[in-house]
């Protein structure tokens, strides 16, 4: 089963109208503080946990609490695991016909991959426990003994069509809220490693504006199905399971590149910044299928797949010898990778952001020995190192620009605000945005070789430029010399090198035309901020030993020889002409200042194309740019 385009369809084109889940539930962390029925937050303080749904308002409730009552919810026990696929289960079993043909195979036109699920060593305990589960429930809702006989096949079958169809929903932070089930204009949607499209969810109260949401956009995907299947199920049912939810977190489906009439379209199910191998084990883990995509077949692997697991050696020895580094890769890649994830995860649940820091730099600067070789001046350990396209490496940049963040912010916190705290926060800062400009550079190499990690792209664009923003706006200039008020002068400014400043100047983000020619409009925009980095990158970066070893965060070509890298003279010395010093700070800041506008500006473009000109997220970056402006 698939989807394909009914008609030619160009990038940043909405394939899909809104369309209402056929059930969906919260996670349990969140249905004390989120709406059970439209997703959006209580503005209420969260309650204990209660047995029921809470929701934010009365057409809420009376749109949802009748199905929440009439599932048997409220009889699974509080302890059950999974227990959102249960619930999402159960209201969707009230939505099936008394008789439903091919129950253990389709459901609502969606596959239930019930043998393979029931099967599966993965999956056939916890889809048995948890059908026995619902099955109990529903008993004790009719009042009858759970003594009584019967099977739980049909439980069994939706629970596996729920762990099969459901999509996690995620809020504009990236919070995963909960799950939903849609008909088959998105559920037939198949996934690749190399997608076409994308999808984006539209979390609002009942009638408040609806971020991203244009009700007129029509449905330009119709479904395909082979000889076998054919039958199962007409666009003329997929309404069907509707019924009764008048609220609920819609999707909707966007291309991210041109798509020509009967070509399939395809989305992601995976995070596309991880190598094959985690790809392929993600899927089969939790879809149980091995994708075939033309990235996943390609053989030799393609750019982007090569450069998620790059090392390199730092021994200059080595480098010279012609060693292949491609018989260490795995052994470098898995023994550091586990590490790596430990810090990680002991960060977000420990939240010791200097440890983390420290761990993280330790490995990406120091590598790993992997053992005694022989090279030109006798025995010694080869060292390796992540490229900075390494998927490790990404990982960390991400980590580490916000632990910086964090570790600035709690510093001022902790501090009295003398000049030197704020200083030290401000260096903290600094090397906060240093990584986050490291991180989308490093990821806009990859997206132009794999357009489809352009939502990846949107979300580095936009950290690094609110990053470099923020340092650019911060009172501690004063402290260094260059009162505030002289940003003033560079506030509002017209770039001579590229037209980023005049497409965010006539307010039409990306028309049509603009569209086609995106391809000139991010090669200038490379080329702009690549010009003007070298004006700040060492001031931005100064005190962090391992981001002191990169040249530029757009070039790295120089990393073929990165032990040849010279030490740079200390140019944070304080000059004895305070005139050259406060200008030579007046260029710092203006070029900061600059490449953030430029950043933020071209992830406005990004985000518009994946998630449309009135998307929450496009809505925010540019109320961000407009509000530094005025």
């Amino acid at each position: 089963m698939e989807m394909r385009a009914k008609q030619d369809i160009e990038r940043g084109d909405d394939i899909t109208p809104p369309l209402l889940p056929l059930s969906f539930s919260l996670h349990d962390s969140f249905l004390s503080s989120h709406c059970s029925s439209c997703f959006s937050p209580l503005s209420f303080p969260p309650l204990p946990r209660q047995h029921g749904p809470l929701y934010c308002s009365a057409a809420c409730s009376s749109s949802h609490s009748p199905i929440s009552s009439s599932s048997a919810e409220s009889f699974l026990p509080l302890t059950c695991p999974r227990s959102s696929d249960l619930r999402t289960s159960l209201r969707l079993l009230l939505s099936l016909p008394s008789t439903c043909p091919h129950l253990h195979r389709f459901t609502n036109g969606l596959l239930t991959n019930y043998l393979k699920l029931t099967s599966s060593p993965d999956f056939a305990a916890q889809i048995r426990q948890g059908a026995i589960a619902m099955a109990a429930a529903r008993k004790l809702r009719k009042g009858l003994s759970l003594d009584q006989g019967g099977d739980f096949l049909l439980e069994e079958a939706i629970l596996c069509l729920v762990v099969t169809n459901a999509v996690e929903v995620q809020d504009e932070s990236g919070r995963s809220l909960g799950i939903a089930v849609y008909d088959p204009s998105f559920s037939w949607i198949n996934h690749s490693c190399s997608p076409n499209a994308c999808y984006r969810f539209i979390v609002s109260p009942p009638n408040a504006p609806s971020f991203g949401e244009d009700s007129g956009s029509a449905l330009r995907i119709v479904p395909s199905v082979s000889e076998e299947n054919f039958g199962v199920c007409s666009c003329s049912e997929y309404d069907k399971g509707t019924e009764g939810y008048k609220y609920g977190p819609k999707i909707m489906v966007r291309s991210i590149k041109r798509i020509k009439k009967g070509e399939e379209v395809c989305v992601s199910y995976t995070d596309l910044l991880q190598p094959k191998a985690m790809r392929q084990s993600y899927l089969w883990f939790n879809h149980q299928f091995t994708c075939s995509c033309s990235r996943c077949t390609v053989s030799p692997s393609t750019f982007v797949d090569h450069a998620l697991e790059e090392i390199l050696a730092s021994n200059p020895s080595f480098s010279s010898a012609g060693l292949d580094l491609n018989l260490y890769r795995d052994e470098v890649n898995k023994k550091l990778s586990h590490y790596v994830d430990e810090t990680i995860t002991e960060f977000l649940s420990v939240g010791d952001p200097e440890s983390c820091c420290k761990k993280l730099e330790s490995v990406l600067e120091g590598g790993f020995h992997v053992e005694q070789l022989e090279s030109e001046d006798g025995k010694s350990r080869l060292n390796c190192k992540f490229h900075p396209f390494n998927h490790i490496a990404l990982n960390s940049y991400t980590t580490l620009a916000s632990a910086y963040r964090i570790r600035s912010s709690d510093f001022l916190a902790f501090h009295s605000k003398t000049d030197e705290s704020q200083l030290k926060a401000f260096e903290m800062s600094r090397i906060s945005a240093g990584y986050s400009l490291l991180l989308a550079g490093a990821t806009h190499h990859l997206f132009c070789s794999e357009s489809s990690l352009i939502v990846s792209a949107v979300n580095f664009w936009k950290q690094a430029g609110e990053s470099l923003l923020t340092i650019a706006g911060s009172s501690v200039w004063n402290l260094l010399g260059l009162p505030i008020s002289e940003l003033s002068t560079v506030v509002k400014y017209k770039c001579s090198e590229c037209s980023l400043m005049d497409i965010f100047g006539a307010k039409s983000i990306l028309n049509q035309a603009e569209r086609t020619n995106f391809g000139n409009i991010s090669s200038d925009f490379l080329a702009c901020v690549r010009s003007a980095s070298p004006k700040f990158w060492r001031f931005l970066i100064h005190g962090c030993d391992y981001l002191e070893a990169f040249k530029d965060p757009f070039d790295f070509r120089w990393l073929a020889h990165a032990h040849c890298v010279e030490e740079d003279v200390d140019f944070m010395k304080e000059d004895s002409n305070c005139e050259h010093h406060a200008e030579w700070y007046t260029n710092v800041r203006t070029h900061i200042y600059k490449v953030g506008m430029h950043c933020l500006v071209y992830g406005v473009i990004l985000a518009h194309i994946c998630y449309g000109q009135n998307s929450h997220l496009t809505t925010h970056v540019l109320n961000h740019v407009e509000n530094f402006v005025h």
